[in-house]
């Protein structure tokens, strides 16, 4: 059977300005460019499975009646992603306000808008799917309801944890594959202890811990993987891991060992790197081969 992923998640439309540097609290800084880029981590993972993993991709997401959603509903059919939209008339479409420093480091502040609409009672039907990938964008109650039910369907369930928050048990129960950054896993382990302690302590068969610049790493069935970044000249973070949690899901969904599913979705997080914005950013899967080969030679140049 082939992998069709459902993408469960957040849209919005990204107002970006790049700086000199981000602003601190009570400080304003003279920014330069302004664009629009459509974003939201559901609709970001959703391009990013189908665009660089190369598999059957479905959104669902909500969206107000407003011209906001019309770009991102443009850049979900450019990649051929297959949209359940929910249509909400109390709340407009979802924003985030994004200054992008000369470094490529950014500071995102999220208007949720109709993403908070998105309710149990929406998931569709679950015959034909073969994952279900999530976020916490959208309402925590929808999310673990979104698990379980995909989890009683046989699907396995990808949870990227991100925005950082406490978990409650039942949700990490329902989880097959756990996907956080630093500052997340330490959200939901406490603060003190290795990385590699930290992720034995969690109850889900697999958690996947990206590192930024340094790479990422996974802890599967007791044994610790781990994975170098690439080496490159950022112009903007915006969207590297949620170009990562797309890749690495569609890469597992595609049989790949978990070595070679994490080496794929580091070098398209770093790709995702290169590009101003956020869907507009994650490269092709073809992108990503050729950027994999041309390292791989790069690497067998040095080997003594």
């Amino acid at each position: 059977m082939s992998p069709v992923i459902l993408v469960a998640g957040s849209a919005n439309l990204d107002f970006v300005v790049r700086a000199h540097d981000i602003p601190g609290p009570g400080e304003t800084v003279l920014g330069r460019d302004f664009q629009t880029f459509p974003g939201g981590k559901g609709a970001n993972q959703a391009v990013a499975c189908a665009r660089a993993g190369g598999v059957s991709t479905h959104l669902l997401a909500a969206f107000g009646k407003d011209a906001f959603a019309a770009p991102i509903e443009t850049s979900l059919r450019d990649a051929k992603v297959i949209l359940h939209a929910v249509r909400s008339d109390q709340s407009p479409t979802g924003t985030a306000f994004i200054c992008v420093s000369d470094t490529a480091e950014n500071a995102i502040t999220v208007a949720p808008g109709a993403n908070v609409d998105l309710a149990p009672a929406h998931l569709p039907a679950l015959d034909g799917f073969t994952h279900l990938l999530m976020q916490l964008e959208i309402p925590l109650e929808t999310v673990l309801a979104y698990a379980r039910q995909a989890q009683a369907a046989g699907l396995q369930v990808v949870l990227n944890a991100a925005p950082a928050r406490h978990l409650p048990p039942e949700l990490l129960a329902a989880t097959d594959v756990l996907i956080v950054n630093a500052v997340e896993l330490a959200q939901l382990c406490g603060p003190g202890g290795s990385v590699a302690q930290q992720v034995e302590s969690l109850a889900v068969p697999m958690v996947v811990v990206t590192l930024g610049a340094e790479g990422c790493c996974a802890r599967h069935k007791g044994k610790l993987y781990f994975q170098d970044g690439f080496k490159i000249l950022p112009v903007d973070t915006t969207a590297a891991g949620d170009t990562f949690c797309g890749a690495l899901t569609s890469a597992l969904a595609l049989g790949q060992s978990l070595e070679q599913a994490l080496r794929f979705a580091t070098a398209a997080s770093a790709l995702a790197c290169l590009v101003p914005g956020a869907q507009s950013s994650i490269p092709a899967r073809l992108d990503v081969e050729t950027f994999l080969s041309e390292h791989l030679q790069s690497d067998h140049s040095k080997t003594p």
